[in-house]
C-alpha cells in the first residue's frame, strides 16, 4: 500500500515505480501488526498519538460515543454539508485545526536524520519500514505528537535524489542563539548559505543551512518556544487571493504581513495562534511572477478538523480544489480528504474524531 504523501500527490510528477494510482483505485496490502494505528501509518499520515485537538474535541467525542455506530468503508452515509459561504466562514472559523506534520522525501534516511537529531536538536519519534512496499517513514520533531507539528520524511527504495522545485520556500527553526547552531552545523559538515545576521528590513537574527536532501532550514533567534518546529514557507503566484483563501477556507489568522519594494517580494504569515508558539505558513509573493515548478519532494500539510466533508465543502467555495473525496479510508474508517490551494499546493484534512477512536 502507497503511503497517502504518494498515493494523493497528483500534482506533482515522481519517478514511475512510486506512481500510485487515484485513489478510488487504492489498494491496501495487509496491516503488518495487529494495531489498527498501524495502518493510518501505513497511509502516509503522521498523526498524534494521544490528545491531540484539545479538551472540546475529546467531549464530543464522549458525547457522540453512545450514538455513533461502527461504521465500515461501504456502509457510511455523507453528511449533509450543503451551506453558504457565509456559513461557512463561520464553521471554518470554530472547527478545531491544527498543523499536525510536514511531509516530504528524501533521499537518504539515515543522514538525514542524523543530521536533524544533531545539528537542530530535533528528536526521533517514530520509524517505520515497510519493504514490501518499499519505503520508509520516519517523524521526527520537538516534542510529543500530542501538541507539537512534526516532519515526517519519506524514503523510497532506491531514489536518492529529488527535485525540490522553485516554488517551495524553506522550513523554519526557533533556535535560542542562531550562531551557535550554524557552528554546530559547520562542525558536522552542514551547509550554511546564509551566515547569522538580522533579518532584511528588521532585528531578528537569522541564518539559512541546506539539509543532506538541499531543502532550506531558516534559523531565527527566538526565546523559548513550545514549538521550534515554527514555519514552512511557500510562494505563491497571486498574494491576496491565497491570502484570502487561506483566510476563508482555512481559518488561518493573517498574523502579520510586509512588503519589500527595494527586494521585489511580499510575505504574509498566517496560522492558527501566535507565530512564537505555533507552526505557521508563510506564503511569499515576488513581484511578477505567477508560476512555480513545485518538483516531487515537498508533499503537503497535514491538518486537523471536526468534518472533513465541511471541510471539503469550504475548500470548494473558496477557490481549491479536491483530489481527494471526503471519507473514510478502507479498512481504518478514518474519514480524510485532501486538496489543492489555487496554486496547486497540497494539503490534507484529517477527522479528529476518528482519529481519537484510532487511539482505543
Amino acid at each position: 500500500m502507497a503511503s497517502l504523501s504518494v498515493a494523493l500527490n497528483l500534482s506533482t510528477p515522481r519517478p514511475s515505480l512510486l506512481h500510485s494510482p487515484s485513489p478510488p483505485s487504492l489498494k491496501f496490502s495487509p496491516v503488518h501488526n495487529t494495531s489498527r494505528r498501524l495502518a493510518l501509518f501505513q497511509l502516509g499520515i503522521a498523526l498524534p498519538q494521544a490528545q491531540l485537538f484539545n479538551a472540546e474535541a475529546s467531549k464530543l467525542l464522549a458525547a457522540k460515543g453512545n450514538t455513533t455506530k461502527a461504521a465500515t468503508a461501504g456502509n457510511i452515509t455523507r453528511e449533509s454539508t450543503s451551506f453558504t459561504e457565509v456559513d461557512a466562514m463561520d464553521w471554518v472559523k470554530n472547527d478545531n485545526r491544527r498543523m499536525l506534520h510536514f511531509v516530504y522525501s528524501v533521499g537518504d534516511l539515515d543522514k538525514t536524520i542524523k543530521f536533524y537529531t544533531e545539528c537542530l536538536g530535533m528528536k526521533l519519534l517514530r520509524k517505520r519500514d515497510i519493504p514490501e512496499d518499499r519505503y520508509t517513514n520516519a517523524f521526527l520533531g520537538y516534542g510529543p505528537e500530542e501538541s507539537n507539528v512534526t516532519v515526517e520524511l519519506t524514503y523510497n527504495y532506491g531514489v536518492n535524489k529529488y527535485d525540490i522545485g522553485t516554488g517551495f520556500g524553506h522550513f523554519g527553526i526557533a533556535v535560542e542563539d542562531v550562531a551557535k547552531t550554524v557552528d554546530l552545523v559547520k562542525a558536522k559538515g552542514g551547509k550554511v548559505t546564509r551566515e547569522p545576521g538580522p533579518v532584511t528590513n528588521g532585528s531578528t537574527v537569522i541564518a539559512m543551512i541546506e539539509d543532506p536532501n538541499g531543502y532550506n532550514f531558516e534559523l531565527l533567534e527566538r526565546g523559548s518556544t513550545p514549538e521550534p518546529l515554527c514555519q514552512v514557507m511557500l510562494r505563491v503566484g497571486d498574494f491576496d487571493r491565497s491570502i484570502n483563501f487561506y483566510k476563508k477556507a482555512f481559518g488561518m489568522e493573517l498574523l502579520r504581513k510586509r512588503d519589500n519594494p527595494e527586494y521585489k517580494y511580499t510575505n504574509a504569515i498566517m496560522g492558527y495562534g501566535p507565530e512564537d508558539k505555533n507552526a505557521v505558513l508563510e506564503l511569499t509573493y515576488n513581484y511578477g511572477v505567477t508560476e512555480y515548478d513545485k518538483g516531487n519532494g515537498y508533499t503537503q500539510i497535514a491538518i486537523s478538523t471536526d468534518n472533513v466533508y465541511k471541510s471539503a465543502e469550504a475548500i470548494k467555495l473558496f477557490g481549491g480544489k479536491i483530489i481527494r473525496e471526503p471519507g473514510p479510508l478502507p479498512g481504518i474508517n478514518t474519514k480524510i480528504t485532501a486538496c489543492l490551494d489555487p496554486d496547486g499546493w497540497k494539503l490534507v484534512f484529517v477527522d479528529n474524531i476518528d482519529f481519537l477512536r484510532e487511539l482505543e
